[in-house]
């Protein structure tokens, strides 16, 4: 098959994949609830792309993640409830409502002045879908559950900073945060796993917090540290391997010294990432 820049060649492809009999017994398979983890992962192939800089990757993964929009709307159209095009047409129809600064004649010089309009048009959203209204309009009530547990600690802070229920600077969240450290601790020596896991929650809660104030985002953060610890423990791997050792052959204390040689020989930036095409199967593709 000839390959094309045309998107309705790609619906074609999909509903062939997804036609019995004729199609691909893996994708025939899938539902909705299947194909949702391999969405998310696709979205963190995207960032993980972005953070390391490489183009090439990076489209390769938007490919991946627009194949996700044409699986969902293919089961979607399947089951008599809308198709692609409806997809594209209702984003169309939401960018040029969500921007009158831009394709009406409402006034925005700012990005204040944007957040403004936003928060209007999707007051009169919720208005127009019917949704009851409340007695209080929170500022936390608009943050999706569904997000990164990091990444919504964020959205949440940032909208009640908003309100004026902010630390002054980061060197205040520094006290706060020891001061979560020092109660993390003292539900260690309590014995109580509850408390424990509480108190750590509200350690992570102001990490983000922390990282908000110095301008960080926190999941960026996280998956760098990660590619980090990748690199320098394959690093040890390495080492050991070539006489014919595993980890399980030494003891911590030589894992350690290869470790402080790892960071030795750790010259990339801390951003950068190790391929996970390396290690994704096949069928994560989908």
């Amino acid at each position: 098959m000839k390959p094309s820049r045309d998107c309705d060649k790609l619906i074609e492809i999909m509903a062939a994949l997804r036609t019995p009999r004729s199609g691909c017994p893996w994708d025939l398979k899938q539902t909705f609830q299947t194909v949702i983890p391999y969405t998310i992962e696709e979205a963190y192939e995207v960032a993980d792309a972005v953070a390391r800089g490489s183009m090439e990757d990076l489209r390769e993964e938007l490919g991946d993640l627009l194949l996700q929009v044409v699986f969902h709307a293919r089961m979607a159209d399947e089951l008599g409830y809308f198709d692609f095009g409806d997809v594209v047409e209702s984003l169309i129809h939401k960018l040029l409502r969500r921007h009158p600064h831009v394709f009406a004649d409402a006034q925005a010089t700012t990005v204040e002045d944007v957040q403004d309009i936003w928060r209007r048009i999707k007051s009169s959203e919720k208005a127009q879908k019917g949704e009851p209204p409340t007695v209080l309009e929170s500022a936390v009530g608009d943050v999706p559950l569904a997000l990164p547990g990091l990444t919504r600690a964020v959205k949440m802070q940032t909208n009640v900073a908003a309100v004026g229920f902010d630390w002054k600077n980061a060197r205040a969240v520094f006290q706060k945060l020891r001061e979560e450290t020092d109660e993390v601790e003292a539900a260690l020596e309590g014995g109580d796993h509850t408390a424990t896991e509480e108190e750590i929650g509200d350690l992570l809660f102001t990490v983000a917090n922390l990282a908000r104030h110095m301008n960080v985002d926190p999941e960026g953060a996280i998956r760098a540290a990660n590619a980090k610890f990748e690199r320098r423990f394959r690093f040890i791997e390495a080492e050991l391997a070539r006489t014919d050792l595993a980890p399980s052959d030494v003891s911590l204390h030589e894992m350690e010294a290869l470790w402080q040689l790892a960071k030795g020989h750790d010259q990339q930036p801390a951003r950068a990432a190790h391929s996970s095409h390396e290690v994704k199967e096949s069928s994560s593709r989908r």
